[in-house]
């Protein structure tokens, strides 16, 4: 029930289906089917509710993640004044639940890597906190989507030159984001190979929001 829960929250939060990057019924929906297990006495698993903090806490940055067009917004741009603090509490207020028993669960360490994306101070500490919690992940159940945003965490904490080493060894060219990532890692440090990588990002970008935005960030460069 919860990998369906989750999967179909995982759907709404990256869409590609109607040329919609959020579809906002679908987490929504998946919002409210996990509360449901959270009331019940016998459902309400310290997992669960680390499920619906993480839902939470991703629900919470809706608003500054896509564009006026429908463009998706990375983390680093987004104006985080439009984060909805009532939903950041609330996804703290169920973390704090699920830290009773003694299972660590993908949804515990998914939900405090959540967490630390919605503090916006930009400390050391948060994000060698982001880049632990991904490194446990991934021992508990290793994605290379997990892994190619582990190396943004890896980026912000160690430097973009260990981040674009592990990134390429990574080879997720179907991805649609993984040559967004490495644009992005290299701007400033080698502009002309950012905008290779954008360039390709913009030719298996799936909406035309994303392809705006994508190619305003050629033309920036």
């Amino acid at each position: 029930m919860l990998k369906t829960i989750y999967l179909l929250f995982n759907e709404g939060y990256y869409s590609i289906s109607q040329d919609q990057t959020l579809r906002k019924e679908l987490c929504l929906e998946a919002m409210r089917l996990c509360h449901m297990l959270v009331e019940h006495q016998e459902t309400n698993k310290p997992q669960v509710n680390a499920l619906f903090a993480l839902m939470c806490f991703h629900a919470s940055r809706f608003e500054a993640r896509m564009g006026k067009n429908g463009e998706m917004i990375l983390y680093e741009d987004q104006d985080t004044s439009l984060w909805n603090t009532d939903l950041i509490s609330r996804g703290s207020y169920f973390l704090n639940c699920a830290a009773s028993g003694d299972k660590l669960s993908k949804y515990h360490l998914e939900a405090g890597i959540a967490y630390w994306n919605t503090q916006k101070t930009d400390t050391a500490e948060k994000w060698e906190s982001v880049l632990q919690l991904y490194n446990q992940l991934l021992q508990i159940e290793y994605s290379p989507v997990a892994a190619l945003n582990r190396t943004y965490a890896l980026a912000k904490a160690n430097g973009k030159d260990q981040a674009i080493a592990e990134a390429e060894q990574l080879k997720l060219e179907n991805y649609p984001f993984y040559f967004s990532l490495l644009g992005e890692l290299y701007t400033g440090i080698d502009d002309a190979l950012a905008k290779q990588n954008f360039q390709k990002a913009l030719a298996v970008a799936k909406t035309h929001a994303d392809k705006q935005a994508l190619q305003k960030k050629i033309d920036k460069l």
